[in-house]
């Protein structure tokens, strides 16, 4: 199947006040799984590959872009490409050439002022090489000398009319917010601010992304979707899975050396998430508020 792209996806998503999953992948392992386990769910999905991710693999993009890009061509459901949390300009340009038809760009770590061109900037880029590009915004610091706030920080919150003048200002096409979620929770006990989020939904005219949606519980994330999120991004809940599994493998085989029993039992595990939580965003679809 041919590869989708992320804007067709996201936009049948929020035509059917539903949310496509975004997963993050890290290995082979989590590129298999992601799409298992949307086989499984009948539904399109995103395979995003991080800057961290990248790191991971020595700086470079192209490989694992191109085990997911294999991957998603032989999917049985839609699969798009998404380039995730890009610091760095120069890997952002890597983007078109590496097949992503979508990524997004983290300057909310600078002053505001710096935030916006720097954003700008990456979405005239994007645009001109046929990219949409995703941005984030949170309660920005760097006002009366304080330093600009992240996105993720316990009680961080994306203000409503400064989101609409960051998403004029810049040209984003979809804009994360902040409204209780954090990255990395391990725990999901994270409360999501549902009344900010609908001030957010009629506010900003681009679709709304939901960062850290792991450590949100399933009712949340549901009244998340039916509250105006289009894209739920999703990472540490598959590596938890996977890592548990594979820990679970090896202390029943403490004498095995050979990887592929216990990387097909963290992959499997992965792949049952991956459905699970897709079936959680589908039944968000038809509830609407």
């Amino acid at each position: 199947m041919p590869i989708a792209a992320t804007g067709e996806l996201i936009t049948e998503a929020a035509a059917r006040h539903g949310a496509v999953a975004a997963f993050n992948v890290i290995t082979l392992e989590h590129a298999e799984a992601i799409v298992e386990g949307a086989e499984a769910a009948r539904a399109p999905v995103i395979l995003q590959i991080s800057e961290n991710a990248v790191k991971y693999h020595g700086g470079r993009l192209r490989p694992l872009a191109r085990a997911a890009h294999e991957t998603a061509r032989a999917a049985a459901v839609p699969v798009a490409l998404h380039l995730d949390h890009v610091h760095s300009p120069e890997l952002l340009h890597q983007a078109a050439e590496c097949g992503f038809s979508s990524a997004m760009f983290d300057a909310a770590r600078l002053p505001y002022a710096e935030n916006l061109a720097a954003t700008r900037a990456a979405a005239v880029w994007a645009h001109g090489e046929g990219l949409r590009l995703e941005a984030e915004l949170g309660q920005v610091g760097g006002k009366n000398g304080e330093p600009p706030l992240d996105a993720h920080a316990p009680g961080a919150r994306t203000d409503p009319d400064e989101a609409l003048a960051f998403v004029t200002a810049t040209g984003v096409d979809a804009l994360a917010v902040a409204v209780g979620t954090s990255h990395a929770m391990t725990s999901r006990d994270a409360r999501i601010d549902h009344d900010l989020l609908a001030r957010l939904r009629d506010a900003v005219p681009v679709p709304l992304v939901l960062h850290g949606s792991s450590g949100a519980s399933d009712e949340e994330l549901a009244r998340a979707v039916a509250g105006g999120i289009a894209k739920v991004n999703i990472g540490t809940a598959l590596n938890i899975a996977m890592t548990g599994a594979i820990r679970e493998r090896l202390a029943r085989d403490e004498q095995g050396v050979d990887p592929r029993p216990y990387l097909t039992q963290g992959r499997d595990a992965m792949a049952r998430t991956v459905t699970r939580l897709m079936g959680v965003l589908s039944s968000a679809a038809v509830k609407p508020v």
